[in-house]
């Protein structure tokens, strides 16, 4: 499994995954599990919505 999410792509994803987690707690919503979503794709730094469309945010990968 090759990276394709990038440094800044990465940030973004892990404050948002934990900002709706943190709503999802106060306001005691399920739906902030959704945010483990974004969490998850910036700590692994792979995403699956990038594949069919051959996105990559990672500078490091040469094509």
């Amino acid at each position: 499994m090759k990276c394709n999410v990038g440094k800044v792509d990465r940030a973004i994803r892990i404050i948002i995954g934990l900002a709706i987690i943190v709503l999802g707690i106060v306001f005691q919503s399920w739906l902030g599990l959704i945010g483990i979503i974004p969490l998850l794709t910036g700590l692994i730094r792979w995403c699956p919505l990038y594949i069919p469309f051959k996105i990559s945010t990672d500078k490091k990968k040469v094509e």
